[in-house]
This record gives structure tokens, sequence and C-alpha cells, in this order.
């Protein structure tokens, strides 16, 4: 079986479409995303609506979060604060409702997939997990491969019953080891923040247990317009770039 695992589209409708492209070309089987589709892009609505109808699982992104539960604003600094307000104005009654619905964390395919932090966390960090924490983490992980976003950078951490090893991730494929345990960090496909601005994704091959990362171009210039169109804070825009 063949898997991508999308994350943090961040209402990059541009960058989300080519993705899509580069997955239909990918001889894929299924498709998981791992939350925050909406936020700090032009298209939260149309991207949302994407992710329906090709019927592709999600888990609670912590925008969704802050969109389900207004207190969680607060987590958020003032920029992303106001972004989040206009998107959830941008939001339809039908995809409000799907947010609502969303769940911490899926399971499947012997894999786990959650936002920030396994076992469920949409708001904690990979960074913020002391090696300790990782290990104890690691030991009550029943799968062996657990999927994350959330940093918008690309890294796997590895397990192998006694320590944790963090490596990077780059545009390259990776073979896992059959007895180690894995925290893969995906990157992201509408606002990476690793140093190059490609769209990104990873496709994990069952078969050969092996990781792929994908780097995919989009119209830059086209978002970066849109944001600013919509009078969205700057940064937003600059971040792409």
């Amino acid at each position: 079986m063949r898997l991508a695992v999308i994350s943090d589209i961040h209402g990059n409708l541009e960058a989300f479409r080519e993705v899509l492209l580069d997955i239909e070309g990918c001889r894929i089987d299924t498709v998981v995303c791992l939350g925050d589709t909406i936020g700090y892009g032009p298209e939260p609505e149309q991207a949302l609506a994407l992710i329906r109808q090709r019927n592709i699982p999600s888990v609670m992104g912590n925008h969704e979060l802050a969109v389900k539960d207004p207190k969680q604003l607060t987590w958020f600094n003032p920029r992303a604060r106001k972004s989040l307000k206009m998107t959830a104005k941008l939001l339809s009654a039908d995809s409000i409702d799907y947010i609502m619905r969303l769940k911490p964390f899926l399971n499947d395919h012997r894999c786990r997939f959650v936002h920030g932090f396994p076992p469920d966390s949409a708001t904690r960090y990979l960074f913020q997990a002391s090696k300790e924490e990782l290990i104890d983490v690691f030991n009550q992980m029943k799968e062996q491969r657990c999927f994350i976003g959330h940093t918008h950078t690309l890294e796997i951490v590895e397990f192998d019953g006694h320590s944790v090893k963090h490596s990077p991730l780059t545009q390259a494929i990776v073979r896992l080891k059959k007895n180690h345990h894995y925290i893969i960090n995906i990157g992201s496909v509408g606002q990476p923040r690793d140093g190059d601005n490609h769209a990104k994704y990873v496709i994990w091959d069952s078969s050969s247990d092996s990781i792929e990362v994908r780097f995919v171009p989009y119209d830059i210039a086209g978002v970066v317009q849109k944001i600013q169109a919509a009078g969205l804070p700057q940064e937003h825009a600059l971040r792409l770039l």
C-alpha cells in the first residue's frame, strides 16, 4: 500500500491543488490529512471543500480547534489570532459542522496520525518533548509509525527500544527499520518553514516500509497576491517566499 500524508495546507488552495496532482501521478492508494487545513491562507473554505470532496480523512489541527473552541484563540500570537478570526468568517455552515466533528487522532494501516504530538495533542510541538518524554510516548504507543505535522518542518525521530535519534528528512527515500518505532514530521503543504518554499508531503510505502518526501512547486506569487487582497496579515504572505 502507498499512503500519502499531507498536513498544514493553511488555506493555500494553489499549493493543495498541485500536491493533489502530484499524488495522482504517484500510484497512491489512500491519503490522510493531519489538520490545519485552514488559517493563514486566503482560501480556507475552498481547501476544506476539496478535502471533503475527495473524502480525505483528517484529524483536528490547532487552527480547527480554535474555530471549534474560541477560547483556544488565546494560545495564538496576535497576527495568527487576527487571521483565525477572519478565517472563521469565510467558512460555510457545512465547513463549521465538519470541523466540529474532527477527531484528535486517527489510527489506521497500523499507523497513528495526529496533528501535533502523540498520542492526541493538536497543540504540542515535537521540539517541546524531552528525550525522556519521547521514550515514554514510544513505549506507550501501540503503532510503530506515527505521522505528525504542526511545526511545518521535516524531521524523523527513531526509537530502537532504548534511545531516540532525531534526523532531518530531505527530498529522498528513507528506508525504515523493521523493529524500530518512528515519529515522522511531514512538513507543510501550504506554508513550509524549513528554508525551502516548495509544498511538501510524504508517501509511506508499506511494502518497502519507506518514506518518500515530495517537493512540489506551485504559484507562490499568486497566493501572495490573494493573501494581500484578502487583508490578511502581511507576515503570512512573506512566509511563503
